[in-house]
């Protein structure tokens, strides 16, 4: 893809700024004629001399001594400066500077592309490139291939360089982005790779000083033909002012060349689009909560750290342009307004903001007026309104930065009194901190720096018993100072002060634990105790652990990523670590910085500390946690590893009240749930008793329980949800708590088959958990994992999964939960699984579990059902237990609570008389109470169905007396009983016929339905229903005599008393409505003798009261005369 020969149509250099030096004419003594010897043949500058950098040459050729003097001018002088100082320079040590002044390192080129370009044609297109230098400019172009939508397409690239930094670029693609496009990036890595593809000339000037007048006039002239419509009315002008004697331009010595490096009074940097990175960044806060925004705001602060470790200053100045525009961010006016908090992604975007800007003031190499005008800044953004606080919306504040916390009980309360502090509190509190400080100097300057044979008195605090510097400073300060010599470029120093740190920490741990042996009698029967560790280290702004952490395992990493092959999000590859051995002045140290890691990690995980006030801080605890254990989980434990896992955790465990793990802690401590589990699966392989003590320590969640003591699980079967009256505002107790039920269910799948580690396990859920749905969850998880489809059932868990759901049963009984069906009929299915002596146990205590509802219509119906004996496969002895059982639940249940319960208990009841007959006398007691008429005509009709009509209609009829039936109801769901009793009776006989047209006629006022009831009974004659000793007569009933006369003039009246109602709110639209209702009254008037004449007399007396509704009466006429 490479063009081969030198092109013609190169992009021409960047236009003269300002800030361009004017090259001065040199003497013609400054320069050797062509022919002279440094130009000869195989000399080092000439065109065809090798320009192959010293690793790409023949390994026993040493570099020449004018290539090493070249490469340290060219990093370190501005070509300005060197001419000044020499008067001659040889053009082949003019050309050797050039050729070293381009950037060599291509992590510097990478580090300035594109983001959309780090794996593509950026990284790998160098060889579709060719390119040519002039000067300190390099030219050329960048082919990128044919695709199958796009052809071949060649774009001119323009590269302006100077002390190996890119100090301008510009390409034909026109892409507008941050950092260099795919092209350029593409030309510098062909330059890097390929330096003797790119022909080198000198600065044009210099060219231009070999040319005699003709060849000048002859250049001038090619060249404003070439490209006279661009630049002839440059040319014209150019030419007045120079022909012109006091014009500006023929005050000056010397002209503009772009290619001949930058002025002296340049500042060095790399090109940096200032005005794009402000677009962007304002774009990306513009779209507020979109994943892809929130993305590239991160990259571009993950950028601004790679910047600070190639240690570029073009890193606080992105960080400037960027903070700025968060400043600028219009959504901050808006929250304060409402008063509303920002979304979690902006809130952890502010927070590496203010973690950068902390590491940019403790950059130990930066310069006093520098940090004089960023804390200058940091204070003026700080002080605006808008400013986000560091802990969210909460005024809870933390100690100053500068600020040491004393390990003891007796701190200052002043340490938490503080003023308003921002997200760049800590930052502008940073200026405090200096780097000046002997004994630090030393720490991060040898690893070989111990304690000196004579100690003076003041020494003695600085090294721990066998020699090793310590660095007695407040914690999270001290992680800072890490983390800003991590991010600067000073890895050696940071793992030295890591070290020092750990140390330290190990010091402060052995003397808590001497300090609570003495007071751990008091504490144990107190039950309680204090707070230590004010400021967690976990969740801390200044992430303390994390920055200790990833400092020793960057010095671990086998497959460090190279800059080059920066994978994709979905293709990331877990790290893979060796032990390195920690470089120490001690002999007897065996220790590795890998197990380092993990011990300083376990250490800031354990930690006891107190719930933070506000949303945001307790979910950044939460998060950060999740983030350390996920770095954990990537390191494989090999017996070293576990080693120091095993002592670390003995360690907390014994830790008494400065550890989260510790006998006794605070009730306001943060709950050490998802760090155990971690704990315990790491552990488990290894030490089974030690992980079980652990996860079963970590269980507790103090907040939450009462003033029992800690120790006590006396009570397994604690059934009430234990709230105190009184508890802090914990907004992740709800995530709190289903870490507390992972890690029970981590334990009970683990325990599964060991009986007395289950009772164990249980025993402490029942204690320590307070919520039923986690509970019954944990019940479930129990019972899937007891029950495999592919093997057998496992007993021990499956008894855990019962007791679990009993005791589930016992808190959600007397509250609300929208779940409590589903829980009693898993529980139902639980224990029909364990066996029938589960079944019976639940039966015979019912009342302690369940309400009398859901013990006969579920729990009882399904342990008598056939598909339970078939499961269990029952004999019949244990059929009959299970019956027997059943029907005494079920009596016991309509004794209590006969409305829901007695058809339940019927049904239950059917195979023994007996227990039958009690049922049936339970419903009619309870009949006269307060049962509804629905549920007596529900258990009516059970009883016809079973063959019981007498009884059937005993119940109707209670049932009838308790309806009430308006005029107007006629879509009333009691009809149908109503309908159904009254064909009962009348299949019963003319006699109990007789006894419920009396409670019909009182209880039903709607005039449809009695018809309908009268029309029923004169169709067939009574008593068909076939009772033994009773004879039916065979004859229709009578309507002019009783008891169906009753019941006509019931009738009669309804359709009168309606049709009055009806037409008192009449409108037009229900006239014909209304005319079909008299149409179906006049059917009922006509059936007894008289009825016409009592019709007709009923259709005057409308006609003369609603007279007034004339249309209406008019159809009336037409109908009925």
């Amino acid at each position: 893809m490479a063009e081969g020969g030198e092109r013609e149509e190169l992009l021409s250099p960047p236009p003269v700024s300002p800030a361009k030096r004017l090259c001065p004419w040199p003497s013609p003594q400054a320069h050797l004629p062509r022919g002279s010897p440094g130009t000869a043949s195989g000399g080092v500058g000439g065109v065809g001399s090798s320009c192959l950098a010293p690793e790409a040459r023949p390994h026993l050729q040493p570099e020449s001594l004018l290539d090493c003097a070249a490469k340290t001018v060219a990093e370190k002088w501005a070509y300005e400066r060197v001419e000044e100082r020499f008067e001659r320079i040889p053009e082949p040590v003019q050309r050797r500077i050039v050729y070293w002044s381009f950037p060599r390192n291509e992590r510097e080129i990478c580090m300035y592309s594109s983001f959309q370009y780090r794996n593509g044609p950026g990284a790998g297109a160098a060889g579709g490139a060719a390119g040519a230098s002039s000067g300190f400019h390099l030219s050329g172009t960048v082919t990128e291939p044919a695709t199958a939508s796009e052809p071949t397409v060649t774009y001119k690239v323009a590269i302006s360089f100077d002390r190996c930094k890119i100090t301008s670029v510009t390409c034909g693609c026109g892409n507008k982005d941050i950092f260099y496009c795919a092209h350029v990036v593409a030309l510098s890595l062909y330059r890097i790779r390929k330096p003797d593809q790119v022909k080198l000339r000198l600065p044009i000037s210099e060219t231009l000083f070999q040319m005699n007048r003709d060849q000048l006039q002859k250049f001038i002239q090619y060249l404003i033909t070439a490209h006279h419509t661009e630049v002839l009315p440059t040319a014209q002008k150019l030419a007045d002012e120079i022909l012109s004697s006091n014009s500006e331009i023929n005050q000056v010595n010397g002209a503009p060349d772009p290619t001949a490096g930058a002025s002296a009074d340049d500042e060095n940097c790399w090109h940096l689009d200032e005005e794009q990175v402000k677009e962007q960044v304002k774009l990306f806060l513009s779209q507020g909560g979109y994943y892809g925004s929130g993305k590239q705001l991160n990259s571009m602060l993950a950028k601004v750290r790679e910047m600070l470790r190639m240690r570029d200053s073009n890193g606080a100045r992105m960080l400037t342009l960027i903070t700025e525009q968060f400043m600028a961010d219009p959504r901050l006016t808006l929250w304060r307004q409402q008063g509303t908090s920002m979304t979690d992604k902006c809130r952890q975007l502010w927070d590496e903001l203010g973690a950068l800007w902390v590491c940019i003031i403790l950059n130990p190499h930066c310069k006093l007026e520098e940090k004089s005008c960023w804390l200058q800044q940091l204070k003026k953004w700080s002080d605006l309104d808008v400013c986000p606080l560091e802990d969210g919306n909460y005024g809870h504040e933390l100690p100053n930065i500068t600020n040491a916390l004393s390990q003891n009980a007796n701190h200052s309360s002043d340490s938490l009194s503080r003023p308003r502090r921002t997200v760049f509190t800590r930052a502008i509190e940073g200026r405090e901190l200096h780097w000046q400080d002997s004994h630090l100097q030393r720490i991060i300057s040898s690893d070989l720096y111990t304690a000196p044979a004579c100690q003076r008195e003041s020494e003695r605090l600085l090294f721990n018993s066998h020699g090793q510097p310590l660095w007695l400073e407040h914690v999270p300060t001290a992680c800072a100072r890490v983390d800003a010599l991590r991010s600067h470029g000073y890895p050696k120093e940071a793992l030295r002060l890591t070290v020092a740190i750990i140390n330290t920490l190990r010091l402060q741990q052995q003397r808590q634990l001497e300090i609570y042996k003495h007071q751990k009698k008091e504490l144990l029967q107190r039950g309680t105790t204090t707070i230590t560790n004010l400021e967690g280290w976990v969740g801390h702004p200044l992430d303390p652990i994390g920055c200790l952490f990833l400092t020793l395992t960057e010095a671990c990493r086998l497959n460090d990523d190279s800059y080059m092959e920066v994978s994709d999000m979905n293709e990331s590859r877990l790290p893979v670590y060796q032990h390195v051995p920690v470089a120490t002045g001690c002999s007897n140290s065996s220790e590795s910085y890998l197990s380092l890691a993990l011990e300083v990690a376990l250490m800031g995980m354990g930690q006891q500390r107190v719930m933070p006030e506000g949303l945001y801080a307790q979910d950044k605890v939460c998060r950060n946690e999740e983030q350390l254990l996920s770095q954990l989980q990537e390191l494989q434990l090999d017996d070293e590893l576990v080693q120091t896992l095993r002592k670390q955790c003995m360690l907390l465990l014994e830790g008494g009240p400065f550890s989260g793990l510790g006998e006794v802690i605070h009730r306001e401590s943060v709950p050490m749930h998802t760090f155990a589990k971690y704990l315990f699966s790491a552990l488990l392989p290894h030490d089974p008793d030690l992980s079980y003590k652990l996860a079963l320590r970590a269980m507790r969640l103090p907040v939450l329980e009462n003033s029992t003591s800690v120790g006590d699980t006396s009570h397994p079967h604690h059934m009430m949800s234990v709230v105190p009256s009184r508890y802090p505002r914990w907004f992740t107790l709800g995530h709190l708590e289903s870490q507390q039920c992972e890690l029970a269910s981590t334990m009970l799948t683990a325990a599964k088959g060991d009986t007395l580690r289950l009772r164990t396990i249980l025993e402490a859920i029942q204690k320590h958990i307070h919520s039923s749905s986690l509970i019954f969850k944990l019940a479930q998880d129990a019972f899937k994992i007891a029950t495999p489809t592919d093997s057998s059932t496992d007993s021990t868990l499956l008894n855990v999964a019962l007791e679990l759901g009993l005791q589930v049963m016992r808190m959600t009984l007397s509250t609300l939960n929208w779940r409590r069906r589903e829980m009693v009929r898993w529980l139902v299915t639980c224990a029909t699984e364990v066996g029938v002596r589960a079944l019976v146990s639940i039966l015979q205590s019912w009342y302690t579990l369940f309400t009398p509802t859901e013990a006969t219509s579920i729990v009882a119906a399904t342990a008598v059902s056939h598909t339970t004996i078939l499961r269990l496969s029952l004999d019949y002895p244990q059929r009959e237990e299970l019956a027997s059982c059943a029907r005494t639940l079920a009596l016991q249940c309509a004794m209590k609570d006969p409305q829901s319960c007695a058809l339940s208990a019927l049904t239950l009841c059917e195979k023994d008389h007996i227990a039958f007959e009690a049922a049936y006398q339970i419903a009619i007691d309870a009949a006269a109470g307060g049962m509804t008429h629905s549920q007596l005509f529900t258990i009516a009709r059970y009883m016809e169905l079973r063959g019981y009509p007498l009884r059937a209609f005993k119940l109707a009829s209670l049932a009838m007396s308790h309806l009430n039936l308006a005029y107007n109801q006629d879509t009333h769901p009691a009809i149908n009983d109503v309908l159904w009793a009254c064909a009962l009776s009348h299949s019963l006989g003319k006699n109990e016929l007789a006894a419920l047209i009396p409670l019909v006629v009182k209880s039903v006022h709607c005039a449809t339905v009695l018809s309908d009831i009268l029309r029923r009974c004169t169709v067939t004659a009574p008593g068909l229903a076939g009772i033994p000793g009773r004879r039916s007569s065979g004859k229709l009933m009578s309507t002019d005599k009783a008891p169906l006369r009753q019941l006509l003039d019931a009738t009669i009246n309804a359709y009168i008393n309606t049709t009055h109602s009806r037409l008192t709110h009449i409108s037009p639209r229900h006239y014909g409505e209304f005319i079909e209702f008299l149409s179906k009254a006049r059917e009922t008037f006509l059936l007894p003798q008289d009825g016409h004449l009592q019709f007709a007399q009923f259709i005057d007396n409308l006609k003369q009261i609603y007279k007034g509704k004339k249309k209406l009466m008019l159809l009336v006429r037409e109908r009925f005369g």
